[in-house]
């Protein structure tokens, strides 16, 4: 878990090899980072921290860097970007001399830490230098978190600054902020600045500074449907429309998240859970989770319903027989009317 690994590094419980790779972008800079503040102060950082690429350098001359006595410190960080040949990625025109790098593996520099990272999601298990790697490298794998995993982030991140953060605090924060790292990163930092080393993160301050992307404000356009809202649900849609955002495009998520209600729906019935919908679906869990609150409101009857009036709408919309902020007026009204009768 990512909460483990970075507990290693702080206590400085540090490899002379790493291997960071997977999908999450924002996790791998992370970790990466962390190393970096952990092993070099700010003065021996401009001369122990070297980066190379593997698309357009060999790993040889990289390795021959780590070999290298550091510069005013005990220490040098040694970052390889892209090692794709530990993956089952075709040879490129850069010649990489592997024999080098198993010799290096099996006895690294004890004065480096280097660092293998890329964006992969996995690794070609059958290549001799990726078993010999993962044997003798400290790996992280940076998969999208899992929303326990998203909370002890949360939380981790605030403690760093001396900010705590309320249970009901966090819920809020990820059903407006979504699960993406780096905007909650972004929104979570504001929070931090906001309350102070001390302070506590709670639901109101959350409800306050947290912006709304436009498919958090879709999602509570949904709920303000579910709950026969319509002055509110209208409300959104104004509000977006304010923000310069096209009653097209607003009606285009629309419809994918109403899809993703009837999806969900569907798959529930046949005995599905969450974790083998989200899997399937390939949606975050924690938004499988919100989704599924929002389809217990819609037999999927009204779902399908609810689906069609939107194609309806969106070709109102594109032959231009009607304005479009009228067919979102008129569509939001008619579902006030008619679908969510049925809804306790």
């Amino acid at each position: 878990m990512v909460v483990d690994f970075w507990g290693k590094i702080k206590k400085r419980r540090l490899s002379s090899l790493y291997l960071l790779y997977g999908t999450e972008s924002f996790l791998l800079t992370e970790t990466y980072e962390l190393l970096v503040r952990t092993v070099l102060t700010e003065e021996e950082r401009e001369f122990n921290v070297s980066v190379y690429d593997c698309e357009d350098t060999p790993v040889q001359t990289a390795l021959e860097d780590a070999e290298t006595f550091p510069f005013l410190g005990e220490k040098r960080v040694i970052l390889i970007k892209n090692p794709y040949f530990f993956t089952a990625e075709k040879e490129k025109e850069v010649e990489h001399d592997l024999k080098k790098l198993e010799s290096y593996i099996m006895s690294p520099s004890p004065f480096s830490i280097v660092v293998f990272v890329g964006p992969y999601e996995k690794l070609d298990e059958r290549k001799k230098i990726t078993k010999l790697m993962k044997e003798h490298a400290e790996v992280f794998v940076a998969s999208p978190l899992a929303e326990k995993e998203l909370r002890e982030w949360i939380v981790e991140r605030a403690g760093q600054s001396g900010v705590m953060v309320e249970e009901h605090a966090i819920d809020t924060l990820l059903k407006l902020a979504g699960t993406n790292l780096m905007t909650l990163a972004n929104e979570l930092d504001k929070l931090i600045l906001f309350v102070g080393p001390g302070g506590m993160i709670q639901q109101e301050t959350v409800e306050k500074l947290v912006s709304r992307t436009l498919e958090q404000n879709v999602f509570v356009l949904v709920e303000k449907v579910t709950k026969r809202q319509i002055g509110d649900a209208l409300q959104v849609f104004y509000d977006l429309l304010e923000n310069n955002e096209e009653p097209l495009k607003i009606l285009s998520l629309l419809a994918g998240q109403f899809r993703l209600l009837y999806q969900v729906k569907w798959l529930a019935a046949k005995g599905y859970g969450q974790q083998q919908i989200a899997s399937i679906l390939n949606v975050h869990p924690f938004r499988i989770k919100l989704a599924m609150g929002q389809a217990a409101l819609f037999s999927e009857e009204e779902l399908t319903t609810v689906m069609s009036q939107i194609a309806e709408a969106d070709y109102k919309m594109k032959s231009g027989t009607m304005d479009r902020q009228l067919v979102m007026e008129l569509l939001l009204m008619r579902w006030n009317e008619g679908i969510t009768n049925n809804i306790q």
